[in-house]
């Protein structure tokens, strides 16, 4: 991912391995509900990436690829794969947690946050996207 080609836009980036891909489940359908409408599916770039990094060998990372083609129909977004781990350094994102960023439009980072989210937290980002998206506050 070059994030550099969503400038302009929000970033939200939500990063998980197979094992914690379920930590923010109230989070994603938080998220879900709020992109009904087409207006924030476009004005806001979601990064969804897989930390695939302990699966990078082969045979493995055949079948790797091919269950993340299909989430990524079933989910109706691309999901990116992370097979050595640059993307979780360069974000300084903890390993075998759900990490979730939001880089607002400015390319600073609004909101950053490593395993369960909080019902708080949640509500802080889905507010802070919304200024992002709406201009509200």
């Amino acid at each position: 991912i070059d994030i550099s080609s969503f400038k302009g836009k929000p970033i939200l980036i939500v990063y998980e391995d197979r094992d914690s891909s379920k930590q923010n489940d109230a989070l994603k359908k938080d998220l879900a509900r709020l992109a009904k409408g087409d207006k924030y599916k476009s004005a806001v770039a979601l990064a969804a990436v897989a930390n695939v990094a302990a699966f990078n060998f082969w045979p493995v990372k055949g079948f790797v690829k091919d269950a993340i083609r299909k989430e990524s129909k079933t989910q109706g977004t691309t999901i990116f794969c992370d097979w050595t781990g640059g993307f979780r350094k360069a974000f300084s994102l903890r390993d075998n947690a759900s990490s979730v960023v939001l880089v607002g439009k400015d390319g600073n980072v609004l909101f950053a946050a490593d395993g369960s989210i909080s019902a708080d937290a949640r509500a802080r980002l889905i507010q802070l996207l919304r200024q992002q998206v709406e201009g509200s506050s």
